[in-house]
């Protein structure tokens, strides 16, 4: 279970987010619902989906490092 109100599930909370949006960002009709908007709140899922495709092995990585600190260090 993913607390938002401590750092480490905020993190956690933000790199679902990123890889959500880039996973969103291959299907053209989302695209076009929700991901082109470039400003104001929804533009924050617009950058979320290009972090995710073009930062995608620190993208993966940093997630990979997440799921070992929730499951084993926690």
């Amino acid at each position: 279970m993913v607390n938002a109100y401590s750092f480490d599930g905020l993190l956690v909370l933000i790199i679902l987010v990123i890889c959500s949006c880039s996973y969103f960002r291959r299907i053209p009709r989302i695209k076009q619902l929700f991901l082109s908007e470039k400003k104001g709140f929804a533009g924050i899922f617009y950058k979320a989906s290009v972090i995710g495709t073009r930062l995608h092995y620190l993208v993966s990585l940093s997630s990979i490092v997440m799921a070992t600190w929730v499951l084993f260090l926690r």
